[in-house]
């Protein structure tokens, strides 16, 4: 199989590339072609990839450009890992917000928003190129936010983006290691959209356990999102968050902490990166272990003012691993390319999984998938406060797309204002002119 990353010169790609090292079995991914607008920080990843595989007989070839046709032809899978306006833009996202005093982060409220208007006029004309230069090629979305660039791509590739996210995968893991069992032996009961969604069952030979972790003070602080949400907290809503919910259950104490941090997020990232590719570029350390000791730095102040907000303490140490998205992409691919029939939680059109949403709305559920592709299981209906939540939360989404796609300043206006984490008509312009004034991509808004 060939395989094209889009992002490829992204901190992540390394992570990939260590789950197609591990896999030698038949009709495996035997090439790689990366692709990034920046060659700079292409060449530093392909020098880590070549450092990871220098002890792999059967190693994947890597070829990089920077030409997106010459990236897309022939590929098998095409992964999207795409970050538009690079992390300049994702500290804008975060400043702006939090000098207005919301949530900025970049995948939910203000910052998600700016993070949205600037990537979707990117990805729906990437769509539209693959549709072009690679029509039989499956689109595996990890370009945040991942739920409303997928649905944007949707009506140029049809089912044939499907979106991932690590965070169900990690929640499970977590969830089922507290519990005593294997995540592998497990059916995860998983509903909502990318970052907003609800673990409400843990399935061992048809039992659900979670009632028994439910009840289980001790079990729940033994994993991240039973410190974050308080054991309270879970018995009340009979379910266990996905942690980016924090933001939203826990507003004000999350946001104090981040306008107590010395730095956003993105700010962070931003120079720490800044120093991992320029050391590299200049060929001053070892590639892969500059970047595996980088990575590490990441993930330990991974969700740290929520942490904080918390009193949650610092990260345990088999979180600082990846969260697996890299695994259920390799799983995603060999399903449909070989017919290894399995079940995964990704980012799909809804059709009439959430009754509450429209067939065409991208949601996160547990799929079954096969050579023909992800289909949705049945789910339960999401309870009250949960659905009045992704309603709200994918209107928002839908008048974003709406948005990017006619260039109506008043849709996002109307997209930030309407945000459960902005809600606020004078905010939301003034969020708008400050994003507008740091990130000139979004000039197109008028």
């Amino acid at each position: 199989m060939r395989l094209t990353i889009l992002g490829g010169g992204g901190f992540r790609v390394p992570l990939v590339y260590r789950a197609l090292l591990d896999d030698h079995r038949a009709g495996r991914v035997t090439h790689v072609t990366l692709h990034d607008v920046d060659a700079t920080r292409l060449n530093v990843i392909a020098r880590v990839l070549a450092d990871q595989a220098a002890e792999v007989t059967d190693a994947p070839e890597v070829t990089v450009t920077t030409d997106l046709d010459t990236a897309l032809a022939k590929a098998d899978f095409i992964f999207s890992a795409i970050r538009v306006g690079g992390l300049d833009g994702r500290a804008a996202d975060e400043q702006v917000a939090q000098d207005e005093g919301v949530i900025g982060q970049e995948t939910v409220g203000a910052g998600g928003i700016s993070y949205g208007l600037r990537t979707i006029p990117v990805m729906t004309e990437v769509a539209r190129r693959v549709a072009e230069m690679a029509p039989d090629a499956w689109v595996i979305n990890f370009t945040n936010p991942a739920g409303m660039v997928t649905e944007a791509m949707a009506p140029h590739l049809g089912d044939r983006v499907i979106g991932i996210c690590d965070s169900p995968v990690g929640l499970g893991r977590r969830v089922a290691t507290a519990l005593g069992v294997d995540p592998g032996a497990a059916r995860f009961d998983y509903a909502g959209l990318n970052h907003l969604g609800w673990l409400r069952g843990v399935y061992i030979g048809g039992h659900d356990q979670l009632p028994r972790l439910l009840g289980d003070s001790d079990a729940l602080s033994t994993f991240e999102e039973g410190r974050l949400f308080g054991a309270d907290w879970l018995r009340t809503l009979g379910a266990v968050p996905n942690e980016y919910l924090h933001y939203y259950y826990f507003t004000r104490q999350t946001l104090a902490a981040a306008r107590a941090a010395a730095h956003t997020r993105g700010a962070f990232l931003r120079e720490q990166q800044r120093g991992f590719y320029t050391r590299l570029a200049a060929g001053e350390e070892p590639a892969f272990a500059a970047w595996d000791k980088a990575r590490l730095e990441r993930e330990v102040t991974y969700g740290a003012e929520n942490r904080e907000a918390a009193a949650a303490g610092d990260r345990d140490s088999c979180d600082l691993e990846s969260g697996g998205y890299e695994q259920v992409a390799l799983a995603l691919m060999r399903a449909i390319a070989h017919d290894e029939c399995t079940t995964l939680i990704l980012n799909v059109r809804n059709r009439s999984t959430l009754d509450m949403l429209d067939a065409d709305a991208v949601i996160e559920v547990p799929c079954y998938v096969d050579a023909n592709g992800p289909r949705p299981l049945t789910a339960d209906p999401l309870p009250g406060h949960a659905a009045g939540l992704v309603c709200a939360v994918k209107a928002v989404e839908r008048d974003v797309i709406a948005a990017a796609t006619s260039g109506s300043r008043a849709l996002a206006v109307r997209a930030l204002a309407t945000h459960p984490l902005v809600d606020s008509v004078p905010v939301a312009r003034r969020l708008l002119e400050g994003y507008q004034s740091r990130i000139p991509s979004l000039a197109y808004l008028r």
